[in-house]
Protein backbone atom coordinates (compact mmCIF):
# COMPACT_ATOMS: atom_id res chain seq x y z
CA UNK A 1 0.00 0.00 0.00
CA UNK A 2 1.32 3.64 -0.91
CA UNK A 3 0.55 5.20 2.63
CA UNK A 4 -2.48 7.07 0.68
CA UNK A 5 -5.18 6.08 2.88
CA UNK A 6 -9.26 6.30 1.48
CA UNK A 7 -11.22 8.87 0.10
CA UNK A 8 -14.68 8.51 0.09
CA UNK A 9 -16.73 9.91 -3.07
CA UNK A 10 -20.09 10.46 -1.88
CA UNK A 11 -23.07 12.38 -0.37
CA UNK A 12 -23.38 14.24 2.85
CA UNK A 13 -27.14 15.29 4.24
CA UNK A 14 -28.75 16.97 7.00
CA UNK A 15 -30.55 14.47 8.92
CA UNK A 16 -33.85 15.13 10.42
CA UNK A 17 -34.54 12.24 13.01
CA UNK A 18 -38.11 11.61 13.79
CA UNK A 19 -38.46 8.96 16.84
CA UNK A 20 -41.83 6.96 16.46
CA UNK A 21 -43.67 3.74 17.99
CA UNK A 22 -43.45 2.22 14.47
CA UNK A 23 -42.64 3.54 10.83
CA UNK A 24 -46.02 4.39 9.09
CA UNK A 25 -47.62 2.26 6.19
CA UNK A 26 -48.17 3.54 3.27
CA UNK A 27 -51.50 6.04 3.62
CA UNK A 28 -50.83 6.21 7.49
CA UNK A 29 -50.12 9.23 9.88
CA UNK A 30 -47.72 8.27 13.24
CA UNK A 31 -46.76 11.06 15.86
CA UNK A 32 -43.07 11.32 16.50
CA UNK A 33 -42.13 11.65 20.18
CA UNK A 34 -39.49 14.24 19.24
CA UNK A 35 -37.29 15.82 16.79
CA UNK A 36 -33.55 16.06 16.07
CA UNK A 37 -31.61 17.24 13.33
CA UNK A 38 -27.87 16.69 12.61
CA UNK A 39 -25.22 15.80 10.76
CA UNK A 40 -24.87 12.44 8.08
CA UNK A 41 -25.65 11.21 4.60
CA UNK A 42 -23.78 7.86 3.48
CA UNK A 43 -20.33 9.54 1.92
CA UNK A 44 -20.62 11.79 5.09
CA UNK A 45 -21.08 8.79 7.29
CA UNK A 46 -18.22 6.94 5.87
CA UNK A 47 -16.18 9.13 5.46
CA UNK A 48 -16.17 9.98 9.34
CA UNK A 49 -16.13 5.69 9.80
CA UNK A 50 -12.74 5.38 7.75
CA UNK A 51 -11.48 8.50 9.84
CA UNK A 52 -12.31 7.45 13.29
CA UNK A 53 -11.16 4.03 11.95
CA UNK A 54 -7.65 5.22 11.43
CA UNK A 55 -7.27 5.81 8.11
CA UNK A 56 -6.28 8.83 6.36
CA UNK A 57 -9.52 10.44 4.58
CA UNK A 58 -10.07 12.45 2.16
CA UNK A 59 -13.82 13.52 1.01
CA UNK A 60 -15.42 14.35 -2.50
CA UNK A 61 -18.21 15.89 -1.83
CA UNK A 62 -20.60 18.76 -2.98
CA UNK A 63 -22.15 20.85 -0.35
CA UNK A 64 -24.41 23.60 -0.50
CA UNK A 65 -23.33 27.98 0.43
CA UNK A 66 -25.95 27.41 3.32
CA UNK A 67 -25.71 26.83 7.34
CA UNK A 68 -26.47 23.01 6.63
CA UNK A 69 -23.34 22.97 4.71
CA UNK A 70 -21.12 24.68 7.25
CA UNK A 71 -22.30 22.12 9.95
CA UNK A 72 -21.61 19.55 7.96
CA UNK A 73 -18.01 20.80 7.18
CA UNK A 74 -17.33 21.39 10.89
CA UNK A 75 -18.42 18.08 12.24
CA UNK A 76 -16.64 16.37 9.10
CA UNK A 77 -13.63 18.83 9.99
CA UNK A 78 -13.44 17.91 14.18
CA UNK A 79 -13.58 14.08 12.74
CA UNK A 80 -10.26 14.99 10.76
CA UNK A 81 -11.98 13.71 7.61
CA UNK A 82 -9.98 15.98 4.96
CA UNK A 83 -12.16 18.43 3.00
CA UNK A 84 -9.82 20.00 0.38
CA UNK A 85 -11.87 18.42 -2.06
CA UNK A 86 -14.78 19.33 -1.45
CA UNK A 87 -16.39 21.65 -3.54
CA UNK A 88 -19.30 24.48 -2.89
CA UNK A 89 -22.41 24.96 -4.32
CA UNK A 90 -25.73 27.08 -4.78
CA UNK A 91 -27.66 24.56 -4.65
CA UNK A 92 -28.67 23.77 -0.73
CA UNK A 93 -27.53 20.78 0.98
CA UNK A 94 -28.65 17.34 0.96
CA UNK A 95 -31.46 16.72 3.79
CA UNK A 96 -32.72 13.11 4.79
CA UNK A 97 -35.52 12.35 6.62
CA UNK A 98 -35.25 9.59 8.95
CA UNK A 99 -38.26 7.83 11.10
CA UNK A 100 -36.85 5.64 13.98
CA UNK A 101 -39.39 3.21 15.13
CA UNK A 102 -38.87 1.76 19.09
CA UNK A 103 -37.06 -1.16 17.41
CA UNK A 104 -34.12 0.77 16.36
CA UNK A 105 -35.00 0.23 12.59
CA UNK A 106 -35.90 2.80 10.23
CA UNK A 107 -36.89 4.67 7.28
CA UNK A 108 -35.16 7.02 5.34
CA UNK A 109 -36.17 9.63 2.52
CA UNK A 110 -33.50 11.80 0.85
CA UNK A 111 -33.02 14.72 -1.22
CA UNK A 112 -29.85 15.05 -2.61
CA UNK A 113 -29.89 18.54 -3.68
CA UNK A 114 -26.20 19.68 -3.75
CA UNK A 115 -25.04 15.70 -3.52
CA UNK A 116 -26.70 15.39 -6.97
CA UNK A 117 -23.95 18.86 -8.21
CA UNK A 118 -21.13 16.12 -7.57
CA UNK A 119 -18.53 15.95 -10.70
CA UNK A 120 -14.99 15.20 -10.36
CA UNK A 121 -12.27 17.42 -11.46
CA UNK A 122 -8.19 17.31 -11.96
CA UNK A 123 -7.59 17.15 -8.31
CA UNK A 124 -10.35 15.03 -7.44
CA UNK A 125 -9.34 12.38 -9.87
CA UNK A 126 -5.22 12.62 -8.63
CA UNK A 127 -6.24 12.34 -5.26
CA UNK A 128 -8.73 9.76 -6.39
CA UNK A 129 -5.64 7.42 -8.57
CA UNK A 130 -2.85 7.93 -5.19
CA UNK A 131 -5.72 6.11 -2.94
CA UNK A 132 -5.45 2.46 -1.53
CA UNK A 133 -8.86 2.32 -1.41
CA UNK A 134 -11.68 4.51 -2.83
CA UNK A 135 -15.57 3.96 -1.40
CA UNK A 136 -18.57 5.06 -3.37
CA UNK A 137 -22.10 4.99 -3.06
CA UNK A 138 -25.15 5.39 -5.09
CA UNK A 139 -26.79 8.90 -3.31
CA UNK A 140 -24.33 11.06 -5.86
CA UNK A 141 -24.66 11.10 -9.99
CA UNK A 142 -23.98 7.31 -11.39
CA UNK A 143 -21.61 9.42 -14.00
CA UNK A 144 -19.18 10.57 -10.78
CA UNK A 145 -19.62 6.64 -9.70
CA UNK A 146 -18.43 5.20 -12.66
CA UNK A 147 -15.92 7.39 -13.36
CA UNK A 148 -14.12 7.34 -9.77
CA UNK A 149 -14.04 3.95 -10.69
CA UNK A 150 -12.58 3.99 -13.58
CA UNK A 151 -10.08 5.92 -12.07
CA UNK A 152 -9.44 3.67 -9.02
CA UNK A 153 -6.60 1.24 -8.16
CA UNK A 154 -8.86 -0.91 -5.79
CA UNK A 155 -12.44 0.46 -5.62
CA UNK A 156 -15.26 -0.26 -3.38
CA UNK A 157 -18.95 0.06 -4.09
CA UNK A 158 -21.27 0.66 -1.75
CA UNK A 159 -24.69 0.03 -3.87
CA UNK A 160 -26.86 1.81 -1.43
CA UNK A 161 -29.92 3.15 -2.15
CA UNK A 162 -30.60 0.03 -4.13
CA UNK A 163 -30.16 0.58 -7.77
CA UNK A 164 -30.14 -1.89 -10.71
CA UNK A 165 -25.96 -1.30 -12.20
CA UNK A 166 -24.61 -2.03 -15.70
CA UNK A 167 -21.60 -3.98 -16.54
CA UNK A 168 -19.54 -0.78 -17.55
CA UNK A 169 -19.73 0.18 -14.32
CA UNK A 170 -19.25 -3.06 -12.27
CA UNK A 171 -16.70 -4.06 -14.55
CA UNK A 172 -14.63 -1.28 -12.34
CA UNK A 173 -15.54 -2.35 -8.58
CA UNK A 174 -13.06 -4.32 -7.07
CA UNK A 175 -15.48 -5.29 -3.90
CA UNK A 176 -19.29 -4.55 -3.69
CA UNK A 177 -20.73 -4.19 -0.41
CA UNK A 178 -24.71 -4.58 -0.24
CA UNK A 179 -27.35 -5.75 2.26
CA UNK A 180 -29.45 -8.32 1.28
CA UNK A 181 -31.95 -6.35 -0.19
CA UNK A 182 -29.49 -4.66 -2.55
CA UNK A 183 -28.14 -7.89 -3.68
CA UNK A 184 -31.27 -8.95 -5.12
CA UNK A 185 -31.65 -5.46 -6.77
CA UNK A 186 -28.34 -5.34 -8.07
CA UNK A 187 -28.16 -8.94 -9.50
CA UNK A 188 -31.93 -8.82 -10.92
CA UNK A 189 -32.93 -11.98 -8.88
CA UNK A 190 -33.73 -13.02 -5.46
CA UNK A 191 -32.31 -16.38 -6.21
CA UNK A 192 -28.65 -16.55 -5.22
CA UNK A 193 -28.17 -13.16 -5.55
CA UNK A 194 -24.36 -13.44 -4.30
CA UNK A 195 -23.63 -15.91 -6.59
CA UNK A 196 -24.89 -14.10 -9.93
CA UNK A 197 -23.28 -11.14 -8.45
CA UNK A 198 -19.94 -12.64 -8.42
CA UNK A 199 -20.16 -13.15 -12.07
CA UNK A 200 -19.98 -9.44 -12.66
CA UNK A 201 -17.59 -8.68 -9.65
CA UNK A 202 -14.56 -10.20 -7.83
CA UNK A 203 -15.58 -9.63 -4.42
CA UNK A 204 -19.23 -9.39 -2.72
CA UNK A 205 -19.87 -8.49 0.81
CA UNK A 206 -24.03 -9.02 1.87
CA UNK A 207 -24.52 -7.18 5.24
CA UNK A 208 -27.19 -9.18 7.10
CA UNK A 209 -28.23 -7.29 9.81
CA UNK A 210 -28.50 -9.19 13.50
CA UNK A 211 -27.02 -12.15 11.38
CA UNK A 212 -23.64 -10.72 10.39
CA UNK A 213 -22.10 -10.32 7.26
CA UNK A 214 -21.26 -13.35 4.65
CA UNK A 215 -18.31 -12.99 2.43
CA UNK A 216 -18.25 -14.06 -1.14
CA UNK A 217 -15.35 -13.92 -3.67
CA UNK A 218 -13.87 -16.04 -6.85
CA UNK A 219 -10.94 -17.94 -5.28
CA UNK A 220 -12.53 -19.28 -1.90
CA UNK A 221 -15.57 -20.73 0.00
CA UNK A 222 -18.20 -18.75 1.23
CA UNK A 223 -17.27 -16.67 4.51
CA UNK A 224 -20.16 -16.01 7.00
CA UNK A 225 -19.40 -13.74 9.80
CA UNK A 226 -21.20 -13.42 13.30
CA UNK A 227 -22.56 -10.52 14.17
CA UNK A 228 -22.05 -9.30 17.90
CA UNK A 229 -24.78 -9.43 19.70
CA UNK A 230 -26.18 -6.22 21.84
CA UNK A 231 -28.70 -4.14 22.81
CA UNK A 232 -29.99 -1.87 19.47
CA UNK A 233 -30.96 1.52 19.94
CA UNK A 234 -30.58 3.08 16.28
CA UNK A 235 -29.64 1.23 13.26
CA UNK A 236 -29.45 4.63 11.02
CA UNK A 237 -25.48 4.31 10.58
CA UNK A 238 -24.61 0.81 10.87
CA UNK A 239 -24.24 0.10 7.32
CA UNK A 240 -21.79 3.39 6.41
CA UNK A 241 -20.34 2.58 9.67
CA UNK A 242 -19.23 -1.21 8.30
CA UNK A 243 -18.53 0.27 4.90
CA UNK A 244 -16.22 2.98 6.34
CA UNK A 245 -14.26 0.61 9.05
CA UNK A 246 -14.29 -1.93 5.86
CA UNK A 247 -11.96 0.45 3.62
CA UNK A 248 -10.01 2.23 6.65
CA UNK A 249 -9.11 -1.75 6.99
CA UNK A 250 -8.20 -2.69 3.92
CA UNK A 251 -6.11 0.56 3.41
CA UNK A 252 -3.84 -1.04 5.98
CA UNK A 253 -3.05 -4.38 3.45
CA UNK A 254 -5.30 -6.20 5.53
CA UNK A 255 -6.95 -9.04 4.09
CA UNK A 256 -10.79 -9.05 3.18
CA UNK A 257 -11.98 -11.21 5.86
CA UNK A 258 -10.27 -9.46 8.67
CA UNK A 259 -11.51 -6.15 7.13
CA UNK A 260 -15.17 -7.58 7.63
CA UNK A 261 -14.68 -8.74 11.27
CA UNK A 262 -13.79 -5.75 11.88
CA UNK A 263 -16.23 -3.79 10.50
CA UNK A 264 -18.86 -5.93 11.99
CA UNK A 265 -17.37 -5.36 15.50
CA UNK A 266 -17.76 -1.65 14.30
CA UNK A 267 -21.68 -1.92 12.98
CA UNK A 268 -22.22 -3.34 16.65
CA UNK A 269 -21.04 -0.45 18.69
CA UNK A 270 -22.92 2.03 16.52
CA UNK A 271 -26.23 0.70 16.66
CA UNK A 272 -25.96 1.12 20.39
CA UNK A 273 -26.34 4.77 19.89
CA UNK A 274 -28.33 7.15 18.86
CA UNK A 275 -27.66 9.43 15.19
CA UNK A 276 -25.75 9.13 12.40
CA UNK A 277 -22.51 10.49 12.93
CA UNK A 278 -22.68 10.89 16.70
CA UNK A 279 -22.70 6.84 16.54
CA UNK A 280 -19.82 5.82 15.09
CA UNK A 281 -17.22 4.37 17.05
CA UNK A 282 -13.41 5.33 17.35
CA UNK A 283 -10.43 3.04 16.77
CA UNK A 284 -9.79 2.23 20.88
CA UNK A 285 -13.30 1.40 20.66
CA UNK A 286 -12.83 -0.78 18.00
CA UNK A 287 -9.77 -2.63 19.28
CA UNK A 288 -11.49 -2.57 22.68
CA UNK A 289 -14.97 -4.60 21.20
CA UNK A 290 -12.66 -6.51 18.65
CA UNK A 291 -10.40 -7.76 21.67
CA UNK A 292 -13.18 -8.92 23.88
CA UNK A 293 -14.83 -10.64 20.26
CA UNK A 294 -12.23 -12.40 18.61
CA UNK A 295 -9.41 -12.86 22.30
Amino acid sequence: MSGKGVVVVGSANVDLVLPVQRIPRPGETVLASGLSRGPGGKGANQAVAASRAGATTRFVVSLGDDEPGELLRAVLSDASVDLSLASTTTTPTGTAIITVDADGENAITVAPAANADLRLNHDTRAAIRAADVVLAQLEIPFDTVREAARESRYFVLNAAPAAALDDDLLADVDLLVVNEHEASVVAGTSDNPGEVLLKRVPAVVITLGGEGALVLTRDAEPLKVAAVKVEVVDTTAAGDTFCGVLAATLATGSELPEAVRRATVAASLSVQAAGAIPSVPTADDIAARYAEVYP
